[in-house]
């Protein structure tokens, strides 16, 4: 079983830059494709980037050219650099293994970390 971890949340200024850090105690997720999620209060959560077990990588369309995923896995770490944050980017972010179907769908995942806050400052 894969078991995740994020961390690297916190506060920042609007334009600032954060990296957040999903790591696996579990099981090897080297097979797996990640991805990174993220939840608004009261708002449904949303498909934030994607990264397959060869390193193909995708993007919501509202981080496209400020985000970038990234995946070490000799370390079972899978990584969201986050530059010019905007205060839209304030959300709960949370990792997940890929198990079958579209990425960008929450139901198509299997295993979930616990998530990180990270607020963006206006």
């Amino acid at each position: 079983q894969v078991r995740l971890v994020e961390s690297g949340g916190g506060l920042v200024q609007a334009g600032g830059s954060l990296r957040l850090s999903c790591t696996n105690s579990g099981r090897t997720f080297r097979d797996y494709g990640m991805g990174w999620f993220r939840q608004a209060p009261g708002k449904e959560r949303e498909f934030v980037a994607f990264i397959t077990w060869s390193t193909t990588t995708s993007y919501a369309d509202s981080v496209k050219g400020r985000f970038t995923i990234s995946r070490d896995n000799g370390k079972e770490t899978v990584y969201l650099e986050m530059n010019s944050l905007k205060p839209e980017d304030t959300a709960v972010y949370y990792c997940a293994a890929h198990a079958s179907g579209d990425y960008f769908s929450p139901s198509a995942y299997n295993y979930w970390g616990q998530g990180t806050q990270v607020t963006v400052s206006s």
